[in-house]
């Protein structure tokens, strides 16, 4: 892969040819150079970098912000050191609030912006992806930021893909896919069932929380506690997360499963015309979804609650580095005989060496989907947002970043 400045011309989307004002234009497979900006300065943020140095045909120069700059520091020599290609990785003050003369001038010379800060910040990095022409990734699961970013990049002139990691982002890709297959095969335009589940976990889990962190505490309470987008009945509809617990064997595993929020991304308004029921759920291990349950008794659901859930389970729950990664896929529904179908995909991905690091399963499987919707807006021209369900899953699911972790679908 080549991240570059090219000719310009005509900008398309993912899936669709559309006329737009064109600002900045990019190119790939050049022998040229460009310049990458990471917001954040943790585990994905560092993730990200080391793989653009290793798995990029050119390695861009990469500029890592952060409201810490020692912190983001750290991750630019954390790459230096990890990488077995040249590289450039330069740091930067990236201020709560403000511009300073620094930050301006990374921005200017910017040709993308990866935003791997907290969802609550999504808001502000997309408006300065838009007020200085760059295109935008985000991996946020938070529903009303991303609603405001769709609002605010409706007429940018470059491109803005959400919610594209792990959970929301290559799953709700994987389902896609699976949907639009299935249809083709068996001649049907609607279906019963579409499944979409994430797990990501430890190795191991002990009681009473069976589980260990390894990712964001408060994404976690988040997910728990805010609603979750479903379709039931061919029309989507809320339900309160962690209402649906179920078990479910995967490769002839236990898992428990439930309802959280922001995983479906934009699912439910694509396809509530096309499927009965979809939803995406959390994988667990059996015990952790009812001491949880027990967590929240009496709290309430209030902005305060997610900050209470969050105190409560980090005093209990290790952060632990070991982890893999579990994702399961499924559609269901009768074929044009009227036969029961169904179609599943189960991965297991665990930690990966890349250069001269090892990146937790939770990383990779996170920055790679970054990566590959970045270089589907380079390579397409796209202008404006792009959801989910706009991007061609065949294409994606084929791309050079996301082969070497998740396999060809």
């Amino acid at each position: 892969m080549v991240w570059c400045k090219g000719h310009s011309g005509v900008l398309t989307s993912l899936n669709h040819i559309t006329e737009y004002h064109l600002v900045k234009s990019y190119i790939f497979g050049m022998d040229k150079h460009c310049n990458i900006i990471i917001a954040g300065a943790g585990g994905i943020a560092e993730a990200a970098g080391l793989l653009l140095m290793e798995r990029s045909a050119v390695p861009p120069t990469v500029f890592i912000g952060n409201r810490t700059l020692s912190k983001a520091q750290r991750v630019a020599e954390w790459i230096e050191e990890g990488t077995t290609k040249p590289c450039s990785v330069k740091a930067f003050h990236l201020p709560g609030k403000g511009m300073t003369t620094a930050m301006k001038e990374v921005l200017e010379q910017g040709d993308v912006l990866l935003d791997c800060l907290p969802g609550s910040l999504a808001p502000r990095m997309a408006q300065l992806a838009k007020d200085f022409h760059l295109h935008y990734a985000n991996l946020t699961e938070y529903v009303a930021e991303t609603e405001e970013i769709k609002a605010l990049a409706n007429d940018a002139t470059t491109g803005f893909v959400l919610q594209t990691g792990l959970a929301p982002g290559y799953i709700n890709i994987l389902a896609n896919y699976l949907f639009q297959q299935f249809s083709s095969d068996y001649g049907v335009d609607k279906v019963d069932r579409l499944e979409l589940k994430v797990g990501a976990l430890t190795d191991h889990a002990v009681a009473p929380h069976y589980y260990g962190f390894t990712w964001s505490p408060v994404g976690v309470a988040t997910e728990y506690l805010n609603d979750a987008l479903v379709v039931r009945g061919f029309k989507k509809t809320r339900l309160p997360s962690l209402s649906e617990r179920a078990i479910i064997r995967i490769d002839g595993k236990a898992y428990e499963e439930d309802l959280t929020s922001g995983g479906a991304a934009d699912l439910p308004d694509a396809l509530s015309d096309k499927v009965n029921m979809l939803d995406y759920k959390t994988l667990r291990y059996p015990g952790h979804y009812a001491w949880v349950a027990a967590l929240l008794t009496g709290m309430g659901n209030t902005p305060a609650a997610i900050e209470k859930l969050q105190q409560k389970m980090e005093a209990s729950i290790p952060h632990i580095e070991d982890d893999k990664v579990i994702l399961y896929a499924a559609v269901e529904g009768k074929d044009a005989d009227g036969t029961l179908r169904r179609r599943e995909v189960a991965k297991q991905i665990l930690p990966q060496i890349v250069g001269k690091h090892r990146l937790r399963a939770i990383q990779i499987t996170t920055a790679v989907p970054l990566l590959q919707s970045a270089q589907l807006l380079f390579e397409s021209q796209s202008s404006g947002v792009v959801l989910q369900s706009q991007i061609d899953p065949k294409r994606f699911l084929n791309g050079n970043f996301i082969v070497p972790v998740y396999g060809r679908p």
